[in-house]
């Protein structure tokens, strides 16, 4: 009985000292969260409220500039918005993909080559190739993409906003911005899971699979159909559900083309997004369907990426030294 006794106090006494221990070890990471969610709120709040500063200061200078435009094209907002819609994000899409064809197609400059994600690949790149991409990405913009901009002008007309005279502020810009992104990764996973669906990739979405190591221009090379429901609609209905103002438009038109060129690049260049998990689903097909990898999280399509040393790479890249080297492929085991 003594012994029954001695050994349920020494269970109790364990018990109380494992609750003690959780419970400070609660109190512990309670304390490093909440100094370190305290930490992150100051510190985006110094950053917003220091870029908000150089907003407000240059403010005149950018509402001055917006009135000018707007007068010089006599109010004609369909000219407006034909320019901030289409013209200038065209401009940032072939711009930025114009220098990565001079160094896809002559391999220069060399350290360009450096940072290719898929050695050995594109190197230099099929010009025939090339040619049938970038034929079918004028095709996309002028046949599909532009003629979506009539229907979308008149909703913008509606609500109203589109064509003030005051330009939104810097913070409403970011909320906008946030909530653009957020809808692009919604519509984008979901239309691009559905046309990997057979019957729907057969005869839709393998043009597009066509290269297993992409380029820049290669984003918008894909099927008509596939162009208007996965790369036009999910880049334009945030804009048409906030009802923006067209220099929102704009920005954001040219950012989503910049940064859907640098998910197909096939480079990992310094102090720009990884490209890695696109190019990835390049590569294994079945993986990674989204833009930010949320709901490729959450829906389980990033599993075999993450055991794979592409996953490891996924990162900016903050040196000069490519990840391929940093983080080299594991060697192949001999047959």
């Amino acid at each position: 009985f003594q012994m029954k006794r001695d050994s349920g106090c020494s269970t109790m006494a364990e018990q109380q000292k494992q609750e003690e221990k959780l419970w400070d070890t609660m109190k512990i990471t309670a304390y490093v969260l909440g100094t370190g969610l305290l930490i992150f709120t100051a510190l985006m709040n110094s950053v917003s409220w220091y870029v908000q500063n150089i907003w407000d200061t240059s403010g005149h200078f950018w509402q001055t500039t917006w009135l000018k435009f707007y007068y010089l094209f006599d109010r004609k907002e369909w000219a407006i918005f034909l320019l901030g819609a289409a013209l200038v994000p065209s401009l940032a899409f072939w711009g930025f993909n114009g220098i990565l064809m001079v160094a896809d197609v002559t391999g220069k400059p060399t350290f360009i080559t450096r940072y290719r994600i898929q050695l050995g690949k594109n190197d230099p790149v099929d010009t025939k190739k090339l040619r049938q991409a970038i034929y079918t990405a004028l095709c996309n913009q002028f046949f599909i993409s532009l003629p979506m901009l009539v229907p979308m002008f008149y909703i913008m007309k509606w609500w109203g906003n589109t064509f003030s005279k005051e330009l939104p502020t810097f913070h409403w810009f970011l909320v906008e911005l946030s909530i653009f992104t957020l809808i692009e990764e919604i519509l984008f996973y979901y239309t691009h899971r559905l046309v990997h669906l057979p019957l729907l990739y057969k005869h839709i979405h393998k043009k597009h699979h066509e290269w297993t190591a992409p380029i820049g221009v290669v984003s918008i090379y894909a099927h008509p159909l596939e162009h208007l429901l996965s790369n036009t609609l999910p880049v334009m209905t945030g804009p048409m559900i906030m009802g923006s103002h067209i220099v929102s438009i704009t920005a954001w038109f040219s950012l989503a083309f910049i940064t859907t060129s640098i998910s197909h690049c096939g480079y990992h260049l310094p102090f720009l997004p990884s490209p890695e998990f696109h190019d990835f689903h390049h590569l294994k097909f079945n993986q990674c369907y989204g833009v930010l990898g949320l709901l490729d999280y959450l829906h389980g399509t990033d599993t075999v990426f993450r055991q794979t040393k592409a996953y490891e790479r996924h990162r900016v890249l903050l040196s000069l030294t490519p990840l391929s080297e940093s983080i080299p492929e594991a060697p192949k085991r001999a047959d």
